[in-house]
């Protein structure tokens, strides 16, 4: 009984992560205006609600406070800011079908870092600061486990989760460089890009190119990048129960 058991609790626990990806996905629709870049300007409306397509988007029925990203104002220029405490703070951007831009560029900024964070451990599985980009990679090309878990997801949401997404996180531990696996799932792996404690009022620059970074962290279940679905940022507390305080400007989705 003790293993099956183990087992419910390892597959709930994979499945939660797994719902939570349904609200990023592609359940919001948005046509993409001429000339315009397929990811909205955070800063576009100044102070307050992020705006449109832009949306705030917490753990399924409720069971983690989730504080809203919002825009603020430092000295006169617009900011994204990001905050936890024992909570979640995800805003997440739908992409319209066939998105060939895949440069992804932003600055961030650690005010408030989170001390018992640990990617590794399923206690310490937050992060104070992320960037991720969401993939439809097919089902054919996920391991059978994990394919049946995404299916068993897919279920019970009703949303068509994403196969695969990447996240580029600032991590209190890992060197920049390193590719984590989420202890939950595979689906959801990390790409740490700074390390260590905060460093507060320091804007830090970011460029990467999603193609290779895809074919970096799941090369070994695809060769080719499949379609972007979704832009995400965030920040969470709710493992370790810290608190964490994180600002994001400048983000944007170009062509190489």
């Amino acid at each position: 009984m003790k293993r099956v058991a183990s087992r419910a609790d390892s597959m709930g626990a994979r499945v939660t992560f797994l719902a939570l990806s349904a609200w990023c996905s592609l359940s919001m629709v948005w046509a993409q205006a001429p000339g315009v870049t397929p990811l909205t300007p955070l800063e576009a409306t100044g102070p307050g609600t992020p705006p449109a397509p832009w949306r705030a988007v917490g753990l399924p029925g409720g069971k983690v406070l989730l504080m809203a990203p919002d825009i603020v104002l430092q000295g006169a220029e617009p900011v994204l800011r990001l905050r936890s405490d024992k909570s979640y703070s995800t805003l997440s951007h739908a992409l319209p079908a066939g998105t060939r831009e895949s440069r992804l560029q932003w600055q961030w900024r650690l005010d408030e870092g989170l001390a018992h964070a640990d990617l590794q451990r399923k206690e310490g599985d937050d992060v104070a600061l992320k960037v991720c980009a969401m993939f439809d990679l097919p089902l054919a090309n996920i391991p059978f486990v994990e394919r049946n878990l995404l299916r068993l997801a897919r279920t019970l949401s009703g949303e068509n989760l994403p196969g695969a997404t990447l996240c580029y996180v600032w991590d209190r531990l890992q060197p920049p460089g390193t590719v984590v696996n989420n202890v939950y799932s595979k689906r959801l792996r990390f790409i740490v890009l700074d390390q260590g404690p905060a460093r507060p009022g320091t804007w830090v620059s970011h460029a990467r190119d999603l193609n290779a970074d895809f074919v970096r962290a799941f090369g070994e279940e695809s060769a080719t990048v499949p379609p972007l679905l979704a832009v995400v940022v965030g920040a969470d507390s709710d493992n370790t129960g810290g608190s964490s305080l994180a600002f994001v400007k400048g983000l944007g989705l170009v062509k190489p």
